[in-house]
């Protein structure tokens, strides 16, 4: 065994950590204790890309930074799509692990890396292949269009390290261990940054340096989570010889992933367009977006951890025909959503001018970042009843009706309200900026009907 090798199976062992059953004992404590870890881990995830603005914004370019801050839509479609999928495989093997059949954790396990290695070929391809019809599909300007293009054929050139993590922590997740997937991504955010700092101080290489960087490290990443995997000692345990497609697990995966996956990838694509609308005000408006996007999504993780932890809760419980409790469990997780949420809004709105400097100090840049947080910040909240319930309604195996009130919010009126806004009321920066919350505002009244009026039943995935 290589030094290399060595060193990360020191390390995998080092946090080893049984996993978690969530069918007993109390709830609080279970979703705090999932979704902290994995709070902190998704913060880690973000310092990928924020790291990635930060260092071109400083040392490159104005253009360097609008080219890597704007190009998150057409990484989210391919990546959206994944997660949607990636959910799907969460849900069946948390329900299975939460009634204890443990020879179909295992099928679903298996079945579930064959699809991520398939896919991670695939969407390598259509990456680097959908590119450039991508960034013409946003208006992307001419200054800014050849280090988009760079930035987007190097990151899509490494996304196989990127899904085997997802994947492989969604799996760890599923049976309710949230610490070592944050452990790992700790390790892989810290080399991010050094290599960040070197590729584009000491060698110089632009965008294409910090891109480099991002995937080497989630590399590294997939790389720790596979030892986990297979060096188990539990049912979700890997074994190379296992790796084989189960097609009745791989069905049930499809049911649940596919809607999750749809929404996604056509919310992602549809912010294609709403992208075309801010870049019509040029860079330094693009530029300001891009840091008012960097740190809106901060204040989105902890109830994107606490919608995650309800999806691992519900899905356990109802494995165990335990409806009650789930229900508990939702509206534990929606009120420390709310509460999480509201003390971040406060201080972003306070210190808005500072946060936007941050990345860009350009006067102009911090003007527009400022007012982007400022008018938008405070409709966060909404999320909060989206976000849970939707994280909830997979949980229970329905992921269906979430795509569809997300779908009709999020890309149906958003698109029909920013056209109106844009050709008809006013085609300035504020009306048109309003179109997210208008779309959350949607998508949270629509989800809150559905969920009190339908009664939240144990699902077909596991047989009796």
């Amino acid at each position: 065994m290589s030094s290399t090798a060595q060193k990360l199976n020191s390390l995998v062992s080092r946090f080893r950590k049984k996993d978690v059953d969530m069918t007993e004992g109390n709830i609080v404590n279970h979703i705090i204790n999932f979704a902290f870890p994995l709070l902190i881990g998704n913060l880690f995830q973000q310092l990928y890309n924020t790291v990635d603005t930060w260092v071109v914004g400083n040392y490159v370019s104005n253009e360097a930074f609008s080219a890597v801050g704007t190009v998150g839509p057409v990484i989210n479609m391919l990546i959206g799509f994944f997660a949607g999928l990636a959910s799907g495989a969460g849900v069946v093997i948390s329900q299975y692990y939460g009634a204890k059949m443990n020879d179909k954790v295992h099928d679903a396990v298996h079945t579930a890396i064959v699809m991520t290695l398939i896919m991670g070929i695939v969407f390598t391809v259509l990456g680097i292949g959908m590119t450039p019809l991508m960034l013409e599909l946003m208006d992307t300007p001419d200054n800014v269009m050849p280090q988009s293009r760079a930035y987007l054929i190097t990151y899509f050139a490494g996304i196989m390290g990127l899904m085997l993590y997802n994947m492989g922590a969604g799996i760890l997740r599923a049976v309710g261990d949230s610490q070592r997937p944050f452990y790992f991504l700790v390790v892989s955010a810290l080399t991010n940054i050094v290599l960040d700092l070197v590729f584009v101080l000491v060698l110089h290489l632009g965008v294409v340096g910090v891109a480099l960087a991002t995937i080497i490290a989630q590399g590294i990443s997939a790389v720790l989570v596979m030892i986990t995997l297979i060096r188990a000692d539990n049912c979700v345990k890997v074994s190379i010889r296992d790796l084989r497609i189960s097609f009745v697990m791989l069905g049930k995966i499809v049911k649940v992933g596919i809607p999750a996956a749809l929404q996604m990838a056509i919310t992602a694509f549809s912010n294609i367009f709403v992208q075309s609308y801010i870049n019509f005000f040029e860079a330094d408006c693009m530029s300001g977006w891009t840091a008012y996007a960097k740190i809106d999504q901060l204040v989105f993780l902890p109830m994107q951890s606490i919608s995650l932890a309800a999806t691992t809760f519900v899905g356990q419980n109802l494995g165990k025909n335990q409806v009650e409790r789930a229900k508990k469990g939702v509206t534990v997780g929606l009120t420390a959503a709310m509460i999480s949420t509201v003390i971040l809004i406060i201080p972003v709105m306070i210190f808005a001018p500072n946060l936007v400097a941050f990345f860009n100090g350009k006067a102009e840049v911090v003007e527009f970042g400022t007012l982007f947080l400022r008018i938008l910040s405070p409709f966060y909240i909404l999320c909060c009843v989206n976000q849970i319930y939707s994280g909830a309604l997979r949980g229970a195996g329905n992921s269906k009706v979430p795509m569809i009130i997300m779908l009709v919010s999020f890309v149906g009126f958003r698109q029909v309200y920013l056209y109106v806004v844009a050709n008809f009321i006013s085609n300035t920066v504020v009306p048109i900026s309003m179109g997210y919350p208008a779309g959350w505002l949607v998508c949270s009244l629509l989800m809150l009907i559905y969920y009190h009026k339908t009664s939240m039943e144990k699902t077909s995935l596991v047989e009796k």
